[in-house]
């Protein structure tokens, strides 16, 4: 099986050598109306291109021929790239069914002849490229001068041997914007008139001479008696350097050309030395010297002429391995009258004294790409002084500078000086201030080593900066309040991590920050930046946050141009919102809105409040923490006064009005009037003139032994007695439960006790209790199980006081009573009813119930009752 696969592939790769095959096996690439089958290894044109098709590439293939229906289906064809093939044939029709066409490539293929009937159809063609082909003769066919809208044309090879009159006759009529011919070193004949009837503004020859530079002259001249204004020279000696004596360019001199280039070639002093001195007064504003071999002639004469008239515009010299070439003539006279000069990638490294004297009139330098390092740009010996009077622009990218102090000293004299570009240097910080000599308005420092301390070194009268891709991690807030011109900073590749607070730059209209490693911004990032119309701050890491989205919703409403926006703004906190882009984040109104949050959690809290109002209105909280800042602040009175000792009575009796007669005539009578007699406490008769009542009520509750609760349905309904029950509670919270003993007069069920004393109500289920017989047979009992209860009668205090004779009372409750809270729902239920002659049975759930009192003997204390703290005797306050 897979020697089958092998097979298919190899047939898959076959019929891909034949027409619309190699589209459906995808090796070319359709982009909407571009087919780009490039370099794919074609030996014909394939078949089945879209017919919109308007641009198509088959250029670096191994195509042969171009047939009469190889195009027929591309009626809006418009650029054919047919470069770099081997073809040697084109149908007569090739060409017929793309009249749309404008520009054709057939560089360097194997072509024999000008194609001339075959491009007639081709009346929109405005590019056509058929130079570098294997045609022996230039002749142009009359079809050529039909093209009229030809504006670029390249023809010629290694072939053509002469150059006759009549060769390009049909362009007499054709104004071209460039003409290219190429020869090369074959060229032996030229008929002089050959070149004098084209109608091009500019011409690029590659034409060597090396074996006949007597040609020279002639081409020259024929070439500016045309409209010509631009002639670039390709390897006019492209094998030997010229030596002869002849002046080859004296026509330089009255012609009309303002640009010349020389490109590649042998050059040496002589030659170099005749182009300048026939420059010397010419119309020739634009000099390039590119990619040349320069070397100085074995036996150079020191006796060259002084060019110290040579006035140009722009002075290039880019690319030349050898930077003797500044200096031919030993001097730099021919630099005294140029305007602009240009010299990148000549490898120099130091520049003399003398050379800064002669630039005087220079406006513009650059000396990028070269190996300039400080201590040769500026020596502390030279007087720079008067020199460089006009210079405007200071260019010295890509070199080995890393001083601006260096810089700043070089120019301080210079005093037009505006703009200075140091960008791919080894610039770094800068240990103490540096004053500039003039108002450096634009500086360039992009790709160096920057640091925060960098900032001391720049001028403050910049108004465009750009900073990027320097490493910078922090900025320096208070040298651009200095910068009250800046109106363009650009930032962008750095390691900024935040972006100062109350950064102020006054005049900025434009700042790019982006690729920074900073991720918070909000509306106040760029607020003292009131004239910033334009920001790019996208590729950074942003957290997502309201900051960030007010940021980016007030900045679009205001009219802020953000720059990149929304591709390069991405999320990468918090974690969740990774890779989103901050156009879709969109937060809540209540998450990022303050005033809103704040207001919605003060409603919130008020309803709250008012809700937890209502609540404690409802189930009577206000009361409860009155009376239990009753009970601390008796017992914190009771603590200060230290008063301790025995017990001053037996017990204290809990009744109500309607059980008064019983208490006086049946309670007191029999406990006091035994012998020794109980001491018991009774309000109506016990409780201290003058003092509180709930004092009265503490102090003799922590005074007494036992707390006797008289039960009834009346005890039930008073408020006193439902308060001293309260209190009861609160003592047995720091005592045993056997303290209380509960005597009931009738039946009552528990669950009209208040519910807020739970506790003592689930008393009636764990603890017996004494029912009070109606049957005078039953009483005698009764009264030895209470007796039995209270203890001896001789426990108490000696000195407390001794009981009196208590009238009738005139009134159920000689005091108002205090208001008390009504059961609250949220209490556990209440046990059920008590039968009036027998105890309630026990729930399987509640605690065991201690086992019935005997008239003889008193409960023991449970284990599990806390241990009963000493007794507190009542404080004595003011009335």
């Amino acid at each position: 099986m897979p020697g089958r696969g092998v097979v298919a592939w190899v047939a898959a790769l076959l019929s891909c050598l034949d027409a619309a095959s190699c589209l459906a096996h995808g090796r070319c690439q359709t982009t909407g109306t571009r087919v780009d089958c490039s370099g794919i290894r074609l030996e014909r044109v394939p078949a089945g291109f879209p017919r919109h098709t308007e641009t198509l590439d088959l250029s670096y293939n191994r195509i042969t021929a171009v047939g009469d229906s190889d195009l027929s289906g591309l009626p809006r064809l418009r650029v054919l790239k047919l470069n770099y093939n081997n073809i040697s044939r084109l149908g007569e029709a090739a060409f017929a069914s793309n009249p749309l066409l404008e520009e054709l490539d057939l560089f360097n293929n194997s072509l024999r002849c000008m194609p001339g009937p075959v491009l007639a159809p081709l009346r929109r063609l405005v590019r056509l490229d058929l130079s570098n082909n294997l045609y022996p003769s230039a002749r142009l066919d009359a079809a050529f001068g039909r093209l009229s809208h030809l504006r670029d044309l390249s023809i010629g090879g290694d072939l053509i041997h002469a150059l006759q009159l009549g060769d390009f006759s049909p362009l007499n009529i054709t104004p071209l914007d460039r003409f290219a011919l190429k020869t090369g070193s074959s060229l032996r004949e030229y008929e002089a008139g050959t070149l004098s009837k084209l109608r091009a503004r500019s011409v690029w020859t590659d034409i060597a001479v090396d074996h006949n530079p007597g040609l020279l002259p002639s081409i020259l001249r024929d070439l500016f008696a045309t409209p010509l204004t631009s002639l670039r020279f390709r390897k006019l000696f492209e094998f030997t350097y010229y030596t002869g004596g002849e002046d080859l360019f004296t026509s330089l001199r009255q012609s009309g050309i303002t640009n010349l280039t020389f490109f590649r070639g042998k050059f040496n002093e002589h030659l170099l030395s005749f182009i300048l001195e026939n420059l010397q007064g010419s119309a020739v504003r634009k000099l390039t010297l590119e990619a040349i071999d320069f070397a100085r002639s074995p036996n150079a004469s020191s006796n060259l002429p002084d060019i110290n008239r040579l006035q140009l515009d722009s002075l290039t010299l880019r690319e030349i391995s050898n930077p003797d070439v500044l200096r031919f003539n030993q001097r730099f006279t021919w630099f005294n009258l140029v305007r602009s000069l240009v010299i990148n990638l000549v490898n120099f490294n130091y520049v003399p004294c003398g050379a800064w004297r002669e630039m005087k009139v220079m406006r513009t330098i650059d000396i990028s790409k070269n190996r300039l390092e400080e201590g040769f740009i500026y020596n502390r010996r030279c007087q720079y002084a008067g020199t460089m009077q006009n210079l405007e622009e200071f260019l010295i990218g890509t070199n080995l500078i890393s001083s601006l102090r260096a810089i700043a000293l070089l120019t301080a004299e210079w005093p037009r000086l505006r703009t200075i570009d140091l960008s791919h240097n080894l610039v770094g910080s800068c240990e103490s201030p540096v004053s500039w000599g003039q108002p450096i308005a634009r500086l360039v420092l992009h790709h160096n080593a920057l640091t925060d301390a960098s900032f001391a070194c720049l001028p403050h009268t910049v108004s465009y900066l750009d900073l990027s891709h320097s490493g910078l991690e922090r900025l320096e807030p208070r040298w651009f309040t200095l910068a009250s011109n800046l109106s363009t900073l650009l930032l962008s590749g750095n390691r900024i991590k935040f972006i100062p607070s109350g950064w102020a730059v006054p005049s900025l209209r434009t700042l790019q920050i982006d690729g920074n490693s900073f991720g918070a911004i909000g509306p106040g990032s760029f607020r003292s930046m009131p004239r910033l119309v334009a920001l790019g701050a996208g590729n950074n890491p942003y957290h997502c946050t309201c900051d960030l989205h007010r940021f980016v919703s007030e900045s679009r409403a205001s009219g802020l141009l953000l720059r990149d926006w929304p591709a390069d703004y991405i999320c990468y906190h918090p974690a969740e919102l990774v890779d989103t882009r901050v156009a879709d984040y969109s937060p809540g109104r209540l998450q990022c809105d303050v005033g809103l949050a704040l207001a919605v959690s003060v409603a919130v809290t008020a309803v709250v409040a008012v809700g937890a109002t209502v609540l404690c209105w409802r189930y009577d909280l206000p009361w409860y923490l009155r009376a239990t800042w009753q009970v601390v602040r008796s017992r914190y009175r009771a603590a200060e006064e230290d008063q301790t000792g025995p017990r001053a009575y037996h017990a204290f009796v809990s009744y109500s009005w309607a059980d008064a007669d019983w208490v006086r005539d049946e309670l007191l009578k029999r406990l006091e009037g035994c012998e020794p007699p109980y001491r018991v406490c009774i309000h109506e008769r016990d409780f201290t003139p003058g003092r509180w009542i709930i004092d009265n009520i503490i102090d003799n509750m922590e005074g007494s032994r036992k707390v006797l609760f008289v039960l009834s349905r009346s005890f039930v309904d008073s408020e006193w007695c439902n308060y001293e029950l309260y209190f009861a509670h609160q003592r047995a919270l720091g005592r045993s439960l056997r303290d209380a003993v509960l005597l009931l007069m009738e039946p009552i069920c528990p669950r009209s006790l208040p519910s807020r004393f739970c506790r003592l109500r689930r008393l009636l289920d764990s603890k017996t209790y004494l029912e009070w017989p109606a049957e005078p047979s039953r009483q005698p009992f009764f009264w030895a199980q209470l007796k039995n209860l209270l203890g001896k009668a001789d426990a108490v205090a000696p000195e407390a006081p001794l009981p009196v004779p208590l009238p009738p009372p005139s009134h159920p409750d000689p005091l108002p009573p205090p208001s008390l809270p009504s059961p609250s729902p949220l209490d556990p239920p209440s046990p059920a009813p008590l039968s009036p002659t027998s105890l309630p049975s026990p729930s399987p759930l509640d605690p065991p119930s201690p086992a019935p009192l005997s008239p003889l003997s008193v409960p023991s204390p449970s284990p599990l009752d806390p241990p009963s703290p000493a007794p507190l005797s009542p404080p004595s306050l003011p009335s």
